[in-house]
């Protein structure tokens, strides 16, 4: 089955703002609300930056912090929890089994995993792959639903 693809420019900070934006909104207008999305790109390609933006466009007020010491970093919001994984620093994927890592998705949450290809086997499958590139200009992303679920979410984006 073939699921939609889409990409999207951010010349600044505040077109990547939008875009998080948008594709929060539609993450929360799927009921119920869960999700698991991959981001990719190289070191300072804006994957943490990606996620501050969507997480606080779902509610968060305080301040979003890099996991990459702490591997994931919880936001408990009122109707859907979010779990921000920066797997960076991954030494062994095994360790995402002993801290329990399939408790973290399912219904009611969304997953954020920052360099998913270092957790191998041990995540849930992705909704939606995000890759962002470093051009001259700014973050080209490629939105990748993987899905049904994600079709429906980027069907729901004005963005992409």
């Amino acid at each position: 089955m073939s699921y939609p693809h889409s990409s999207f420019f951010a010349a600044t900070p505040e077109d990547t703002s939008s875009m998080a934006k948008d594709l929060a909104n539609a993450v929360a207008a799927q009921q119920p609300i869960d999700a698991v999305i991959f981001l990719n790109g190289d070191l300072g390609a804006g994957k943490t930056t990606f996620s501050r933006y969507f997480i606080q466009a779902l509610g968060h007020d305080g301040n979003v912090k890099s996991p990459t010491y702490t591997l994931v970093e919880p936001y408990e919001l009122e109707n859907v929890s979010i779990y921000h994984f920066d797997l960076y620093r991954l030494a062994d994927p095994e360790e995402l089994e002993f801290m329990g890592i399939r408790d973290y998705f399912g219904t009611g949450n969304i997953a954020l995993i920052e360099w998913s290809e270092n957790g191998a086997e041990y995540l849930a499958s992705p909704d939606i792959v995000i890759s962002i590139n470093i051009v001259p200009t700014g973050r080209q992303f490629s939105v990748e639903a993987t899905s049904v679920k994600g079709a429906k979410i980027l069907q729901g984006c004005k963005t992409l």
